[in-house]
């Protein structure tokens, strides 16, 4: 190649590359993945836990790429966002019998542990895993995956999971190192998650995961489609009510969240 050629070919790389990075570009692809089927935010952490054909694309696609905003990863996305979304529409993303998923994580963790350290934070998040997953383990759950301060969970039935949760929360409250108690959010959500070896995929896993979310600075969320088979014996026992949960003015919007699903906050009247 000639040192001209070689010079239009740099030419043309940089001019792409700029293009790719460009904020004007990068917007435009992203909203119009709002518009394609699946959920628009495919490719972040939640989305992509997990087996399933498109979320290992999707893992090796983020890792591959810069993490840095770039037209090329978006478009790269969208077409895996859709790809798991006609996987699920065919049904090979819905199982066949109801189980309700909990999804927990620690609020405000990672600003804590950068200033107490590694080793006082891996006593923490041993102290954590003992105080959350026995209670579920105890309800008849079964620990999907940890995620770093969190756990991903099954259940066979709401009545089990709201209890173990409310166990869970007792028991967290009594761990403190260092000082530092730690404050966990909770989303329960039912649904029909396929099971694929020791690990469950589907719509109703994201929606879980983003009714967490909605936890805020430590509250336990449920999904109407939870919540309506949770017996009024076993919230009346554990002293809960259901507040409708309402999005504050400048909070993100919840995608891929069903519309009309509605999300509740369990609230624990103060024993007499």
């Amino acid at each position: 190649m000639s040192p001209s050629a070689r010079e239009a070919l740099r030419a043309v790389v940089d001019t792409a590359r700029t293009v790719n990075r460009t904020d004007r570009v990068v917007d435009a692809v992203r909203k119009l993945r709002g518009v394609l089927p699946g959920d628009p935010t495919f490719g972040d952490p939640l989305s992509t836990a997990g087996p399933g054909t498109a979320r290992l694309v999707a893992r090796v696609t983020d890792r591959l790429q810069s993490e840095e905003p770039g037209a090329a990863k978006e478009v790269s996305l969208g077409a895996l966002q859709v790809w798991q979304a006609l996987l699920e529409r065919t049904g090979r993303g819905r199982g066949e019998r109801d189980v309700t998923i909990v999804f927990t994580d620690l609020v405000g963790f990672s600003t804590w542990s950068l200033s107490a350290g590694d080793a006082t934070t891996l006593i923490l998040l041993k102290q954590v895993a003992r105080a959350v997953e026995r209670p579920m383990q105890d309800r008849g759950g079964h620990i999907v995956k940890r995620l770093g301060d969190g756990v991903m969970a099954v259940f066979p039935s709401a009545d089990n999971a709201v209890g173990a949760v409310m166990d869970a929360r007792d028991a967290l409250a009594r761990v403190t190192v260092d000082g530092y108690t730690p404050r966990m959010r909770v989303g329960i959500h039912t649904g029909r998650p396929r099971a694929v070896g020791s690990d469950w995929l589907g719509v109703d896993v994201t929606v879980a995961a983003r009714v967490m979310q909605a936890g805020a600075d430590g509250n336990v969320m449920i999904s109407s489609t939870a919540l309506d088979t949770v017996s009024p014996e076993v919230l009346a026992a554990l002293r809960l009510s259901a507040k409708p949960y309402r999005r504050g003015l400048f909070s993100p919007k919840l995608d891929g969240v069903p519309e009309g699903l509605r999300i509740n906050r369990l609230v624990q009247a103060p024993e007499r």
